[in-house]
């Protein structure tokens, strides 16, 4: 009867729709590291730890309040909760249940109550022992008050930081990292202090005139002496003792000098995951950024445009020089292939990016991260540099929104105002960043003195202006030349002098601010005018 009720109430788990959510807002809030909500509880919990140190040291000297007391217990039954919540989220065991349940029934064989809580209980135990939950069952004693010498575990209150802090957790990673070699260190560390203390215990006796009465004693002598910290309290008077305590020094300096190599070694080969794991943490507090694929001279261009405008980006880019370049000029960036799943989602392609620009110098790559970010992220706006013809329609295919050939922009400005100062003059004043110097548009509205007439009739030149192209979704304009898709409009550039603009059209224009600015008032004066009129 008894199993019969826990198998359904494992397959009512496995179908509940509340308890799924339900775990998924507690893993929110305890374990997903991308979740802003665990964020949020890490800098509470933090806050609450630092407290309730503060409070048991300060019940040394003084006798703890009613509040006091109640804080302290508020903090226990939170700190349970989080133990047991942590514990829960280890594992699923209905999972077990109806896995066991599954394959009795397959095999035809009887479902033993007892062998599943035995292997629930092993799973339990498992996270039980693991150090993060050691350390949080050991922080939880402390406020045993019957037992005083229970305080002695208040480190472990302290050690409970790791859990909330991503650079203590990269720390004890580091530490891992390098387990082997700490660990022949610790098996020699404690060979020497064992062969030390030994020794010392045998020469330094009372009967010889020593100062080692227990071996007790012996142990601490050897390991003060192997930190080579010395305190002075006992030295040895014998012959023997003394060649003991200097092959101890010679030793914890070997010792010491071998966890400091280890520890520099292991520091070396985290120190790059340190670095993104800060431009990570980083990138999270954005709701909105952009990610630049690649830093050469047009991916630092818009960067540093993205920057002058206050806008977030973050830089990826495989090349040393380019991410030390990138480093220097301040922008967040991250040293690997952008064409890579795993660097795509930790930049956030998912979480806050609004846009990929694909610039590197290379189509093929630009190709791989464009195919890359559209899987990743289907909605996502992605624009690539293409450095030649061949390679725009492959782009489009592997899902770019836009593509820019930067090589041939260049070309046909310089052919098409070629012999125009105006233009030239404009061009050079946008790309020094002269803040005179803008790109406006400007609507052809209708009734205004401009509807209707050519580009002929208008005389940009004469008003100093450059007229790069026209905006329109007017399909009488289809006829003419030059006309590039954008969206669900066309981009008429650098139109025909026989060119009729149209209530509605865009005029993209260069030039100096005063110029734009005159320009744009008489058209919206005409247009008042010519309405007034009506």
């Amino acid at each position: 009867m008894l199993s019969r009720l826990i198998i359904s109430l494992a397959y009512f788990l496995k179908t509940s729709r509340h308890y799924r959510q339900a775990k998924l807002f507690f893993y929110n809030l305890l374990e997903n590291p991308d979740s802003r909500l665990k964020s949020n509880f890490d800098i509470f919990m933090i806050g609450l730890v630092m407290f309730s140190v503060f409070l048991l040291i300060y019940e040394v000297d003084t006798p703890l309040t009613k509040i006091d007391v109640l804080f302290e217990r508020s903090v226990i039954i939170i700190f349970i909760i989080e133990y047991l919540l942590r514990g829960w989220l280890y594992n699923d065991s209905h999972k077990i249940i109806l896995e066991h349940y599954e394959k009795t029934q397959y095999l035809n064989i009887p479902f033993h109550l007892s062998k599943i809580t035995r292997m629930i209980a092993a799973k339990k135990i498992e996270y039980m022992l693991t150090p993060l939950a050691l350390i949080d069952l050991l922080a939880i004693l402390p406020s045993y008050r019957p037992l005083r010498i229970l305080r002695v575990f208040l480190i472990f209150r302290l050690f409970k930081l790791l859990r909330y802090f991503n650079s203590l957790k990269l720390f004890t990673e580091v530490l891992a990292s390098k387990r082997f070699e700490l660990y022949t260190l610790a098996i020699f560390l404690g060979f020497v202090v064992f062969i030390g203390s030994t020794a010392i215990y045998l020469f330094e006796k009372p009967a010889n005139h020593g100062q080692v009465s227990h071996l007790f004693d012996a142990v601490y002598f050897t390991i003060v002496t192997v930190s080579t910290v010395g305190y002075g309290d006992i030295t040895p008077h014998t012959t023997g003792g003394r060649l003991v305590a200097m092959a101890l020094i010679l030793s914890g300096l070997g010792v010491f000098s071998f966890l400091t190599s280890i520890m520099v070694s292991a520091f070396n080969d985290k120190m790059q995951d340190m670095r993104e794991n800060r431009t990570y943490t980083e990138l999270k507090r954005y709701t909105h950024f952009v990610i630049i694929c690649g830093f050469g001279r047009v991916g630092e261009h818009i960067a540093s445009r993205l920057a002058k405008d206050k806008q977030h980006f973050v830089v990826i880019d495989i090349d040393e020089t380019n991410v030390l370049k990138a480093k220097r000029l301040g922008y967040l960036v991250i040293q690997a292939d952008a064409s890579k799943n795993s660097i795509l989602k930790h930049a956030g392609i998912n979480h806050g990016a609004s846009a990929v620009l694909c610039t590197t110098g290379d189509d093929v790559v630009n190709v791989y991260i464009t195919l890359t970010s559209r899987h990743l992220n289907p909605d996502i706006r992605i624009l690539s540099r293409a450095n030649k013809q061949d390679n725009v329609k492959k782009l489009y295919q592997a899902g770019a929104n836009d593509v820019i050939q930067p090589f041939e922009i260049a070309g046909m400005v310089a052919a098409e105002y070629i012999g125009q100062p105006v233009a030239f003059e404009a061009i050079f004043g946008i790309l020094r960043q002269e803040k005179q110097f803008i790109m406006e548009t400007v609507k052809v509205a209708a009734t205004s003195d401009i509807e209707g007439k050519s580009i002929a009739e208008l005389n940009f030149t004469q008003r100093k202006l450059v007229l790069i192209g026209v905006i329109s979704t007017n399909p009488v304009h289809v006829k003419h030349k030059n006309r590039y898709q954008v969206s669900h409009q066309h981009f008429y550039f650098n139109p025909a002098q026989h060119f009729i603009l149209q209530a509605g059209d865009l005029l993209l224009l260069l030039g100096r601010d005063v110029s734009i600015d005159y320009f744009r008032d008489q058209v919206e004066h005409s247009r008042l005018k010519h309405g007034r009129r009506r």
